[in-house]
């Protein structure tokens, strides 16, 4: 109900039916008619004849009396005296005036004209001196106006004083009265076209007395009356509207049908229109604006009034909605490819228990601009089609950045995630778009959160499929609490500097030892932070959301500040002490890398040679040529290099021949197992001895007991870290039992 309700034909009829009641519409149906009755001209009745000029200004009124005389000796059908009577005085122009009224016939007749638009009671009619026109009968003339003081309609007779009075144009018509007691005048009657005869020429006998034999003669004065406007034309004479008044009464139904009738074929034929195919469809609105403009001309023509107003009032409003709707459906529009995009998906009303799916294409901006122009529409098709045939959805939503997303009934997840696998396996058909073959490697973000808003679970689908396709993985789910985490991951930036400031965020070190020596010869720095509502958080939850959010930049130079500090001051103390700090995978290519670093170990008056810079992520490394360049750089500067957690990931042997470094950390994940594994340990044993043979120093991460150390002793690795030989812990507290002399406990020293 509440979608019809919204619909743009009930907008508009409802829009219609308040300004038809508030008469909002008037002006368009004032404008309406006047253009139509610029252009529509008819010949005014030929039995009426207006004799104009009679003022007694001009004539006298021993004037008017003769001019009465000349016109009553004409025949006239009938005669209506529409001039101001004098004739009250005692002079003889006064009593010839009174004579020639004497001796009129008995019908004619006295017309009195509104004072006041829209008014019909006594007050508004100055009646004449019964003591001068004797027993003859008196006619009105007044009228209904609009906002704009032209004519509209008038009654068919006046009740003054218990008295019905005809008015002037039923009188000129033969007695003969609109429908329903109201008439219209028919303003195609051209005013300037109604027979008139100037006085003076009366008088002076230039004028044939046959132009008035047998005519319905109108003696008319000066203006009097309130001068309500005629469609069409310029105010003209008052006389014009009882004219057009009389003419409009001989049509065949003179009758008012209001603005409603019309207004429902303009709803019935846009409703009829909206449930029929486009060809049939433009066909039907063409048809209704035709009718509307139409259809009151041709009514007119046989008396019947029908207003256009609220029909009009009811078009421009469905027009107005349907191009705003049109708009918005090309916004919704990829430009090349004629997909619906994302925007169309999130506005619209996810069905119950349906799953968002978005695809990713990698590698589609290469594909595209490989492509010529004119054939990017046709790949997204290509790939929209296969999407189709595989998923059975309809409606495949596309955006420019090589995402396409639809929905899906919800099947349990195993189910979705093997459907979700084949259809991946389409696309293991190369794609033909003209001359070109492509591979198509795609990945898939899914969004089963039901309940949350459309743009929401879009967003949260387009997410998950960025982040497949980042990590190389088939497919991603989009877990609820993710939602409830994204205020924390996107305010991130500003988090992190507030816990800079406030000291939240701050640096533990964790001790290295030289296993000959039996001595502290070094620390790592980690990161930390404790938020005073969250409480510590992970490092390895706020540096992602950190590398993600573009912030690991700042907080590794941070580090390497607050690290360079505390070296030189450890360093001050005696024993050579090696500083380790992490570097970013993402960080080693970028162009400022190497300036940075000089700059904060300049700053701090440290050689750089007591800093070791472990490389860590090396998955993520973008540009492996200018990692090279820069680490050969920091080299040059004097930094220690060191390669974190050899022998996972990309931390291999390949990795070991294309960078510099000077150090090999193993990572903890082989020290745990070498007591207990052989295979494990021959790894470890072997790793150290190519190190040593390549020159590179050996650290070993996550020793937790004493045999796991005595054994890497026994093999030769030279430097040794973790919980068993000391936690991480604030720099205070780290100086203070470096000065003590670290693991005496232990039996080393």
């Amino acid at each position: 109900m509440r979608k019809h309700l919204r619909s743009p034909l009930i907008i508009a009829l409802l829009a219609a039916l308040a300004g038809w009641a508030l008469q909002a519409a008037d002006p368009l149906g004032h404008t309406y008619w006047n253009v139509v009755y610029k252009l529509w001209h008819d010949p005014a009745p030929s039995s009426i004849v207006v004799v104009t000029g009679v003022d007694a200004n001009e004539l006298g009124v021993a004037g008017e009396a003769r001019l009465l005389d000349i016109v009553r000796q004409a025949k006239p059908s009938r005669m209506f005296l529409d001039f101001k009577l004098q004739g009250d005085s005692a002079s003889a122009g006064d009593d010839a005036l009174r004579a020639a009224i004497a001796r009129l016939s008995r019908d004619t007749a006295f017309v009195v004209r509104s004072n006041k638009n829209d008014r019909f009671d006594a007050a508004s009619f100055n009646m004449p001196d019964p003591g001068l026109i004797g027993h003859r009968p008196v006619v009105l003339s007044a009228w209904s106006v609009n906002f704009l003081f032209f004519a509209e309609s008038s009654p068919n007779a006046i009740v003054l004083g218990g008295v019905r009075y005809p008015v002037l144009a039923t009188v000129l018509a033969g007695g003969r009265g609109g429908l329903g007691g109201t008439f219209y005048p028919d303003f195609a009657v051209d005013p300037q076209a109604i027979p008139t005869i100037p006085a003076r020429r009366l008088l002076d006998g230039h004028a044939p007395l046959g132009l008035l034999t047998g005519k319905q003669v109108i003696v008319a004065g000066s203006a009097q009356g309130t001068g309500a406007a005629y469609f069409g034309h310029q105010v003209p004479s008052p006389y014009a509207l009882d004219v057009a008044g009389a003419a409009s009464l001989e049509r065949p139904f003179p009758i008012s049908l209001t603005a409603l009738p019309l207004l429902g074929l303009a709803g019935l034929l846009l409703w009829w229109a909206g449930r029929s195919q486009r060809p049939l469809r433009n066909r039907i609105y063409f048809a209704t604006v035709a009718a509307v403009l139409v259809l009151p001309i041709g009514l007119r023509m046989l008396g019947i009034v029908c207003y256009p107003d609220s029909a009009l009032f009811a078009l421009i409003v469905f027009s107005g909605m349907r191009l705003w709707q049109e708009r918005t459906r090309k916004i919704q529009q990829t430009s090349a490819s004629g997909l619906p995009n994302m925007l169309a998906l999130s506005n619209n009303a996810l069905p119950v228990g349906c799953d968002v799916v978005v695809a990713a294409v990698a590698r589609y901006e290469e594909i595209m601009a490989t492509l010529p122009i004119e054939l990017h529409g046709e790949c997204a098709i290509q790939i929209a089609r296969r999407i189709g045939a595989g998923s059975g959805a309809t409606d495949i939503y596309h955006s420019d950045g090589g995402h396409f997303a639809w929905t899906e009934e919800a099947r349990p997840l195993d189910m979705q995630l093997s459907h979700l696998e084949g259809l991946r396996a389409l696309f293991a058909a190369p794609l033909q778009i003209g001359p070109n073959t492509f591979d198509i490697n795609i990945h898939f973000g899914l969004d089963r959160n039901e309940g949350v808003e459309s743009a929401t679970r879009v967003n949260s689908a387009l997410a998950s499929a960025n982040e497949a396709l980042t990590n190389g993985r088939a497919i991603e789910l989009f877990e609820a609490h993710r939602l409830a985490e994204a205020p924390w991951e996107l305010s991130l930036h500003a988090r992190i500097d507030e816990g800079l400031r406030n000291g939240d965020i701050w640096l533990a070190y964790q001790a290295q030892w030289d296993l000959a020596t039996n001595r502290i010869c070094g620390a790592e720095a980690l990161i930390r932070w404790n938020h005073p509502t969250r409480g510590p958080i992970a490092p390895n939850a706020f540096i992602l959301q950190a590398e993600r959010a573009g912030r690991i930049d700042a907080l590794t130079y941070w580090v390497l500040d607050q690290a360079a500090a505390a070296a030189r001051t450890i360093n001050a103390k005696g024993p050579r002490f090696q500083m380790s700090v992490n570097l970013s995978g993402q960080m080693v290519d970028k162009p400022d890398l190497v300036r940075t670093f000089g700059e904060i170990v300049a700053r701090r008056a440290v050689d750089p040679g007591l800093i070791t810079v472990e490389v860590t992520e090396t998955s993520s490394l973008g540009n492996r040529t200018a990692a090279v360049h820069n680490l050969t750089q920091l080299r040059q500067l004097g930094f220690r290099l060191s390669i974190d957690d050899f022998g996972t990931g990309e931390a291999s042997l390949a990795y070991l021949a294309d960078l510099p470094s000077d150090e090999l950390k193993l990572d903890r994940r082989f020290v745990a197992r070498i007591v207990d594994s052989d295979r494990e340990r021959a790894i470890v044993a072997s790793t150290i001895g190519l190190a040593h043979a390549l020159g590179q120093t050996v650290v070993a991460e996550g020793i937790e007991d004493a045999a796991t150390l005595a054994l890497l002793r026994s093999m030769g690795c030279d430097h040794a870290q973790g919980f068993f030989l000391g936690r991480p812990k604030p720099f205070a507290v780290f100086e203070r039992e470096y000065d003590g002399g670290g693991l005496r406990q232990f039996g080393y020293v």
